[in-house]
């Protein structure tokens, strides 16, 4: 069952000066190593300021565009690259943790982004992703071991 999203309040009150803050979304940049993406950012605003409180889900727009950032320059891939090559080779979570020797639960942190796949496992995933065929290979080598 999903989980029923609590609608937040379309005001509150600043704890810091009192003022009223009022629910937007603005215009904010995230950068990592020279590379930028603007997002709209959710949060409590006051009038004519970008200075906001963010809470529950408000940063998850920031977390994403960054590891996104993450995925162009360096390579590491995002939750939703990570899921999508998964599938692509048709492994669960626990057969592609045990196959890339990274463990059985690593896949489920991967795909919820608790954490990122190291260098050698975010390698494996591209070479994967372009020649899908070398699963079976992994598979040979596993089912030996």
């Amino acid at each position: 069952m999903a989980a029923l999203r609590k609608e937040l309040p379309e005001t509150m009150t600043s704890p810091e000066t009192g003022e009223t803050l009022y629910r937007d979304v603005r215009a904010f940049t995230v950068t990592f190593k020279g590379k930028s993406a603007t997002v709209e950012l959710p949060g409590y605003y006051p009038t004519g300021s970008n200075d906001g409180i963010h809470v529950g889900d408000d940063m998850a727009v920031t977390d994403a565009a960054l590891r996104a950032l993450k995925e162009e320059v360096e390579g590491i891939p995002t939750p939703d690259t990570i899921r999508r090559v998964r599938k692509k080779l048709k492994l669960s979570q626990r057969e592609a943790g045990g196959l890339l020797k990274v463990g059985e639960n690593a896949f489920d942190k991967y795909e919820r982004g608790l954490i990122e796949p190291s260098g050698p496992t975010s390698q494996l995933l591209r070479l994967l992703d372009q020649h899908p065929e070398l699963v079976k290979d992994l598979r040979m080598t596993h089912k030996m071991a």
